[in-house]
């Protein structure tokens, strides 16, 4: 079982992104199960999301206190306590940004970052800082751990084609750095 906490803001979509996971999940013969986690709910307030992804039924049901991966929506909130708490030994960290692992403090415990500029791609192409679907594109290619077609096309019945096409780029774009 892998599991995942998800950190962003408040309209930056990751409720959906969440959702859209475990059914890509679901469709590829896994079991996913999503749990959120909202704090002040306002636009731009820190929200959370908690994922479970395994090849087995999923018993737990609680937060995901010591995730495996972390996807981090938005980088302001690198500089937060609570986005590296409890990341695995050799964690991978997806993180929408411009910046180098150094500028954004990536913990040293941290196996791999996965960088990806999540905002530009979704400002181009869907017209507005929504990086979700660009998110899930980098989280797919950097983890491997829903087929990419299922997430491609859960995201399309979601979102439309643009979103897909969002997905897909980052998911070329993504540079994956191994610490």
């Amino acid at each position: 079982m892998k599991e995942i906490r998800l950190h962003g803001r408040g309209g930056q979509g990751v409720v959906k992104a969440s959702q859209i996971v475990v059914r890509a999940a679901v469709a590829g013969g896994k079991n996913g199960q999503f749990i959120p986690f909202f704090g002040v709910e306002r636009k731009g307030s820190p929200v959370f999301g908690y994922l479970r992804i395994s090849e087995e039924e999923i018993r737990r049901k609680m937060q995901v206190y010591e995730p495996e991966i972390l996807v981090i929506m938005d980088d302001s909130l690198v500089g937060l306590p609570a986005t590296y708490a409890g990341l695995k030994d050799g964690g991978l960290v997806v993180v929408n940004s411009v910046k180098t692992p150094e500028e954004l403090q990536i913990p040293k415990n941290a196996g791999q970052v996965a960088i990806v500029d999540a905002t530009g791609i979704a400002e181009e192409l869907i017209g507005r800082n929504i990086p979700n679907t660009a998110m899930l594109g980098a989280f797919e290619k950097a983890s491997g751990l829903v087929n990419e077609e299922f997430l491609f096309a859960e995201i399309e019945k979601a979102f439309g084609a643009v979103n897909r096409q969002a997905a897909e780029r980052a998911y070329e774009e993504t540079k994956i750095i191994t610490l």
